[in-house]
């Protein structure tokens, strides 16, 4: 399974809202020029977030996109189901009963009343991962990037540039 790209926009961009005042938004076209990202591709990966009750939209001249849910409640896991939807990645085809040495009319116990054993190890290697990424939250990953890897001028900075773009 590879995560598609949307999950890093979402992710980066959501990342930028953690510190909005309330009552105030950020506008896609802000977030796709800070991060140097498509406006449009942005614009549908924010559609799925939105949907997943991630973010929401505010009105007006000045609207744009709010955190719908306070950072610490917001998990990786739900970015990546937002993105890219709910299906389980690994998708058994129960091939094990195409074996050709196998008499369909009458196929073992092992092969119809038990699960694939490929299925059970690529669903709980799916489950550890979900695991993992539902204990990173966003308030996680800001903290992470503000409070340990980037000088407290950045974050300021960051700031300062979203309130001058909500001016304009």
């Amino acid at each position: 399974m590879k995560f598609s790209v949307g999950v890093e926009y979402a992710l980066h961009c959501l990342l930028y809202m953690v510190n909005l005042e309330e009552g105030t938004s950020v506008g896609i076209r802000d977030l796709a020029t800070f991060q140097g990202v498509s406006e449009t591709y942005l614009s549908k990966v924010y559609a799925r977030l939105s949907k997943a009750g991630i973010i929401k939209s505010v009105p007006g001249v000045k609207g744009g996109y709010a955190l719908a849910r306070k950072a610490d409640e917001i998990t990786f896991w739900d970015v990546v189901e937002a993105v890219e939807g709910s299906e389980p990645f690994f998708q058994c085809a129960e091939i094990r009963q195409n074996n050709i040495l196998l008499d369909k009319d009458n196929l073992p116990d092992t092969h119809t009343k038990c699960p694939c054993l490929i299925k059970v190890v690529m669903l709980d290697a799916e489950n550890e991962m979900k695991r993992y990424l539902t204990n990173k939250t966003l308030a996680w990953l800001y903290n992470e990037v503000y409070d340990k890897k980037l000088p407290k001028e950045v974050e300021k900075e960051t700031i300062e540039w979203f309130e001058n773009a909500r001016k304009k």
